[in-house]
């Protein structure tokens, strides 16, 4: 089984794995926009990532359920709910099954509630102790979200329906 999760946003990551073991993992793919450099997501290289890892019949994709933050400005709402559209329209343009997860679901399946964000990379970390030296930086925290949405829905799929 191959699961693909992912933690929306711009500075978002994306973890592709096969049943437990971790098969690749990614940063949110951006790209420049406008005269201010504003980043923005790259939906081609979103969309290439997606199809080299589909394992036809049995490609998952899960993805973090988001929703507006009190504090949060009305611009940098409106981008992340696009990058999150975005996500949303790639899986089902390439015929895959979405799943969504609250933060506060996962986050309690690992019992990382209540803790630092940087918690999640230290709990990967441990679990996958190989791939330390590819989270190894703060801003890699996403990337490690990412891989405990997937390993959420690997642990719980029977929750979810299909």
């Amino acid at each position: 089984m191959r699961i693909i999760g992912i933690d929306p946003g711009l500075s978002g990551g994306i973890a592709i794995l096969d049943d437990l073991k971790i098969f690749d993992l990614f940063d949110m793919p951006i790209m420049s926009e406008g005269k201010k450099n504003k980043n923005q997501l790259n939906s081609a290289q979103l969309v290439n990532i997606i199809k080299k890892h589909i394992i036809s019949g049995n490609t998952f994709v899960i993805v973090e359920q988001v929703s507006a933050m009190p504090g949060q400005g009305v611009t940098s709402m409106f981008n992340f709910g696009q990058t999150f559209g975005s996500i949303k329209g790639i899986c089902a343009a390439l015929n895959l099954p979405i799943f969504y997860v609250r933060p506060a679901k996962w986050k309690k399946h690992f019992e990382l509630i209540n803790s630092s964000k940087d918690a999640s990379r230290t709990k990967v970390i441990e679990m996958y102790p190989s791939i330390s030296g590819r989270l190894s930086r703060k801003k890699d925290v996403n990337k490690a979200d990412a891989i405990l949405i997937a390993r959420y829905f690997r642990d719980c799929r029977g929750q979810f329906n299909e």
